[in-house]
């Protein structure tokens, strides 16, 4: 029969066992761990105004792309109504 397992909780030594911090991952830092504060850049924050327009110009490119695909739709049931189904 098979042992029954103790419900202990198992104890963190605090070793690495394999090392996230890869070379080419988006999430490298160079001699940084992870715990450690974003470094400042010495950007300004951005404007609420430059935001606004940030995400009005992506909802414009949003609903163009939307538009194509929806004329693009709209022509092909046209084409298969008057020329194919005929």
């Amino acid at each position: 029969m098979a042992e029954k397992r103790s419900r202990e909780e198992p104890e963190d030594d605090g070793r690495t066992i394999a090392d996230m911090n890869v070379d080419g991952m988006p999430w490298y830092t160079k001699g940084r761990g992870f715990g450690a504060p974003p470094e400042d850049d010495g950007r300004p924050p951005m404007a609420k105004e430059d935001r606004r327009a940030y995400v009005w110009a992506a909802v414009k490119a949003g609903l163009l792309v939307a538009a194509v695909f929806g004329i693009a739709y709209l022509l092909f049931l046209l084409f298969c109504d008057f020329v194919w189904f005929r």
